[in-house]
């Protein structure tokens, strides 16, 4: 599994690990010290031996580039902070579908809307589910329903016991 970090990250750890190594450490302290493995040391000192320092250069990231570059991911946060309304839709709410039109409209990227998630995710961005509330609610009577009327029903009633025991 690659190990966490930028490219250059990675290869400025080997170069520190080869500089220690050249320094007279010996492999396990060098390995402790740049956090790895006993054997990957060895192996950058091995490569190092057979290739040169130019092998411990970075390497690209493997796996399929990303649609968005992150400028683009950085223009689709501003417009998503700006709202839905100020893109034009109905109502103030994002969803993946809506998220996906923005994409395509705006960068030219075509996504599946399950997969936007993961560009959301990168951001920092989590699931934020709207609290529904009724279209004729009276805050005034729910206030005055919470002073004056819940407070007897909540004294009267006993639902622990029997209602009605003999004596």
């Amino acid at each position: 599994m690659r190990p966490t970090g930028s490219p250059k990250a990675l290869e400025r750890r080997r170069r520190r690990a080869i500089a220690l190594i050249e320094r007279g450490l010996a492999l396990k302290e060098v390995a402790r010290r740049v956090r790895a493995s006993f054997s990957s040391v060895f192996r950058w000192q091995q490569t190092v031996a057979q290739e040169g320092p130019a092998a411990l250069k970075a390497k690209p990231v493997p796996g399929r580039p990303r649609k968005l570059r992150a400028d683009e991911c950085c223009g689709l946060l501003v417009i998503l902070l700006e709202g839905a309304l100020a893109y034009g839709f109905p109502n103030d709410l994002w969803t993946l579908k809506r998220i996906q039109t923005v994409i395509r409209k705006e960068f030219g990227v075509v996504y599946h809307p399950n997969h936007v998630w993961r560009l959301l995710r990168r951001a920092g961005w989590s699931c934020q589910v709207p609290e529904r509330q009724a279209i004729q609610r009276d805050p005034e009577a729910i206030a005055h329903w919470k002073r004056y009327k819940w407070p007897h029903i909540k004294k009267g009633a006993t639902t622990w016991g029997p209602s009605a025991v003999p004596r």
